[in-house]
C-alpha cells in the first residue's frame, strides 16, 4: 500500500513485491486517480491514444489486471482495452481508435499494433511494467523498450533530481513491479525511471512466510504414485501441479484423468480460448487439480489454492518462488510440496538456502549433496588435487 500515495504524487516507483501481495491495486488506484484529473477523452484527442499503458508478460496476467481495473474504472466512466495475442489485432486496433483511457497489453502485441499504425501513444504519460523480471526472462526486453520509446519523451522528468518540477506540466510517471531485480531490470529502471522510490514488500525474491514448504527426494518412477497420494488428501480443496514441459503436462493430466481426478491443464500449447476455459473451470472448482507449466507460474490469481505441487523442480530458484507463490496469497496459508530428483543439481544450493531461511525442513539427501554446499560457478575452497594444473606467476 506504500506505493499508492507515491503514485498519487507522480513519483516513479519500483515495487519489489512478493507474489500475492496485492500489488495490482497499488498501481490501479493511482492510475485511475491520475486519469480523473485529465480532460475527458473527446473526438479531438481520442485518436491520440490512451492516457495510460500497463504491460504484463502473459495474456492471462493482462486479462486479470484488466478485470481488476474494470472493477474500479467502470464507476468513473473510464474505458479499458486489453491488447493481447490470440485475438484479432484489427479489432483491438479499432477499439483503441474508438477512444479508451487505459490499455493493458502484452509487449509483443502492443508493439505490433504500434508498428502497424493501429494505435499511437501520443498522450500516454502513465506506464506500469508488471512482473518486469518475467518480461525480460521471456525475451521481451526489445519490445518493452520499443513501446516505451513510442511515447513522447518530452515529458520525461529531468534527470537531475534537484531540478524543480513545473507544477502545471504533466510528467511521465512509471511504475515497475518485479519479484527479483536482475541486471536487465535494473538497466530498464536506470533508463526510464527518474529518481524512483523503491518500495519493498517483504524480502525481494523471498517466498511468503504463509507457505509451508516440503521437499522430497524421489526417483522419477515414484512421482505419479506420490502425486496421487497427495491429491487424495485434498478433499474439497484445490491444487496446482507444475510440470516443466507441455508434453509431460499432458501425459500427467491424462494419467490423473484416467484415475478419476477432476483435472484440467494450462500451458503454452493451448489456444487463448482453451486457456480461459481451463482457468474458469478451476476457479469455479469444476476441476480441483490444475496441471500447468510455468505459463501459470506467475501473476495468475486463483483464490484459495491450498496446495502447489512441483512434480518437476524448475531449474532456477526464481521460477520456484513464483510457482509456490500461487498459494498462501492475500493472508491465507498454503502448502507447497516439491519432488526433487538428481537431475536438477544446479538449483540445489539456492533451494537449500531458501528452505533454511524459511525454517523449512531440508531433506538429508539435499543437505549432504556436494552441489548444495557451493553456489554453481563458485569454486569451493580446497587444496589443489594431484591431477590439477596449478599456474604460478
Amino acid at each position: 500500500m506504500a506505493a499508492i500515495p507515491l503514485g498519487l504524487q507522480q513519483r516513479d516507483v519500483i515495487g519489489v513485491a512478493e507474489t500475492g501481495s496485492g500489488k495490482t491495486a497499488a498501481f490501479v488506484l493511482p492510475m485511475l486517480t491520475y486519469i480523473t484529473r485529465l480532460p475527458p477523452l473527446s473526438e479531438e484527442n481520442e485518436a491520440e491514444g490512451p492516457y495510460a499503458v500497463v504491460m504484463a508478460p502473459t495474456r492471462e496476467l493482462a486479462q486479470q489486471i484488466e478485470d481488476e481495473t474494470v472493477k474500479f474504472a467502470h464507476y468513473l466512466g473510464i474505458k479499458v482495452v486489453s491488447i493481447v495475442g490470440g485475438q484479432s489485432i484489427e479489432e483491438q486496433g479499432f477499439r483503441i481508435r474508438q477512444g479508451c483511457e487505459v490499455v493493458i497489453a502484452t509487449p509483443g502485441r502492443l508493439l505490433d499494433c504500434l508498428e502497424r499504425r493501429y494505435c499511437v501513444l501520443n498522450q500516454c504519460n502513465y506506464v506500469v511494467l508488471d512482473e518486469a523480471d518475467r518480461m525480460i526472462d521471456m525475451g521481451f526486453e526489445p519490445q518493452v523498450v520499443g513501446v516505451l520509446d513510442a511515447m513522447p519523451s518530452s515529458n520525461m522528468k529531468p534527470e537531475n533530481e534537484d531540478e524543480e518540477l513545473d507544477e502545471k506540466r504533466i510528467y511521465r510517471t512509471t511504475y515497475m513491479f518485479s519479484a527479483t531485480m536482475p541486471p536487465a531490470v535494473e538497466r530498464l529502471a536506470r533508463k526510464y525511471l527518474r529518481n524512483p522510490v523503491v518500495v519493498t514488500i517483504g524480502t525481494a525474491g523471498k517466498a511468503t512466510d504463509l507457505i509451508t514448504q516440503h521437499v522430497f527426494m524421489v526417483k522419477e518412477s515414484e512421482k505419479m504414485f506420490k502425486l496421487q497420494k497427495l491429491l487424495d488428501e485434498l478433499g474439497d480443496k484445490t491444487a496446482i501441479v507444475f510440470i516443466n514441459t507441455k508434453k509431460q503436462a499432458d501425459t500427467v493430466a491424462k494419467n490423473l484423468d484416467k484415475n478419476g481426478y477432476r483435472v484440467t491443464t494450462l500451458h503454452g500449447g493451448k489456444s487463448q480460448e482453451q486457456r480461459e476455459i481451463s482457468l474458469e473451470g478451476f476457479r469455479t472448482k469444476r476441476y480441483n487439480v490444475l496441471v500447468a507449466t510455468d505459463v501459470a507460474g506467475r501473476g495468475i490469481d486463483i483464490p484459495d489454492v491450498a496446495h502447489v505441487i512441483n512434480y518437476d523442480m524448475p531449474n532456477n530458484i526464481e521460477a520456484y518462488t513464483h510457482r509456490i507463490g500461487r498459494t498462501g496469497r492475500a493472508g491465507k496459508t498454503g502448502v507447497a510440496t516439491t519432488f526433487l530428483t538428481m537431475q536438477v543439481t544446479e538449483v540445489f544450493y539456492d533451494l537449500k538456502q531458501m528452505l533454511t531461511q524459511s525454517n523449512s525442513p531440508v531433506p538429508p539427501e539435499l543437505a549432504r549433496h556436494e552441489a548444495s554446499k557451493f553456489k554453481p560457478g563458485s569454486i569451493p575452497d580446497r587444496p589443489p588435487g594431484r591431477d590439477d594444473t596449478v599456474f604460478v606467476h
